[in-house]
């Protein structure tokens, strides 16, 4: 099967991929789409050590080809937005609706895949960029067959992790203040986060200024090119500030936006040596930093929250996806994705399971706040 592979250098697309049947408490899954994220080309460029060979692809969505023995949440023919987190489900972490802390799903790659009989490892316990992964049973999320795949992928990476970091870790109040740092995929979920959670004002901010106008889409109220003009809008600080680049210096960019009682929430991905800096004194005003792993989610239940939320029309999704390639054009994908060029890019398969991933709803739809 194809599939895209790094083996340490570079990453392309390979046709002689093979992947195991599922075990007990295991999923089969058959991939309509699946997003590009930044986390992929962290791991091409080394920001995200990783052992190679690896299949990449950590967002994904699709149809359930085969269970193992005691699944019973799902069955062949479901369609499923995956998740990453292959969590025990019984530690203590699991045990409090923790999953994001849970031990057992924090860097213990396997091998599912081989290819010309050696062992490839799984990424982020998902690798959707392949025509089939196994994945743990609870990382498949059973979704309505009405959300097209191609867009219910981002629910497991993108959605999670930003409107997560909102409504689960930030916990955003009504009539708040919110200035999000950089627009991308999380970004912009960050951004209508936001919106769901009824902020009053929403700041978006990207040195690119042809992205204000999917920003004002997604929720913001307020669109600027540079961080430093944020106090001209809220002079005397955000109740929340979300760094979504992975920038150390924007990182205390951040943190100096706060007003009291403000905090300053890490979702971009920096390099393990990066350090960052500011003045603490600033802090005793009860100021806070967190840091945010996956939305802080229970993809168990988020999914069909979030699921549930499109087929309203409060959640977008189809606005998300700014192109679709087909997997062999993953080169292109990835450098559009490289440069900014696209909210998300979305690799489409061919039909899984008779299922067909696109095309989108309407382009434009109407958004509840």
């Amino acid at each position: 099967m194809k599939g895209v592979v790094f083996d340490g250098e570079r990453a392309r697309v390979v046709d002689d991929l093979t992947v195991r049947d599922p075990g007990p408490g295991e999923v089969l899954v058959a991939i309509a789409a699946a997003g590009l994220c930044h986390s992929d080309l962290s791991v091409i460029d080394g920001t995200i050590p990783f052992p190679a060979p690896v299949v990449l692809g950590h967002e994904g969505a699709g149809v359930v080809e085969a269970v193992g023995a005691g699944v019973t949440h799902v069955a062949p023919g479901d369609h499923v937005a995956l998740s990453t987190l292959a969590n025990c489900g019984a530690c203590a972490d699991c045990d409090r609706g923790r999953p994001t802390m849970c031990r057992m799903a924090i860097g213990r790659p396997g091998t599912p895949f081989a290819r010309r009989g050696r062992p490839v490892y799984q990424f982020a316990s998902a690798s959707v960029f392949a025509e089939r992964t196994v994945v743990k049973a609870v990382q498949a999320v059973r979704i309505p067959k009405d959300v097209p795949l191609g867009s219910a992928a981002l629910l497991g990476c993108a959605v999670l992790t930003g409107v997560g970091a909102v409504l689960n870790r930030a916990r955003v109040g009504r009539g708040e203040s919110v200035v999000v740092i950089g627009t991308g995929g999380i970004g912009l979920n960050v951004l209508q986060g936001a919106r769901l959670a009824g902020a009053a004002v929403i700041v978006a901010v990207d040195v690119r200024a042809d992205k204000e106008a999917v920003a004002r889409r997604f929720g913001a109220t307020h669109f600027l090119d540079d961080v430093h003009t944020v106090r001209g809008v809220l002079p005397g600080g955000a109740d929340h500030v979300f760094e979504c680049v992975g920038h150390p210096g924007l990182v205390r960019e951040a943190i100096g936006l706060l007003d009291r009682h403000g905090q300053a929430v890490l979702l971009g991905m920096t390099a393990p040596t990066d350090e960052a800096s500011f003045p603490p004194a600033a802090m005793f005003l009860d100021k806070a930093v967190l840091g945010c792993r996956y939305g802080s989610s229970r993809p168990q239940h988020d999914i069909p929250l979030y699921a549930g939320l499109y087929e309203r029309g409060a959640l977008l999704l189809d606005e998300l996806v700014t192109r679709t390639y087909p997997l062999e054009d993953f080169a292109g994908a990835a450098d559009d994705a490289h440069h900014g060029r696209v909210a998300r890019a979305v690799l489409i398969f061919g039909q899984a399971g008779g299922a067909q991933p696109v095309p989108f709803r309407a382009a434009v739809r109407k958004v509840r706040r």
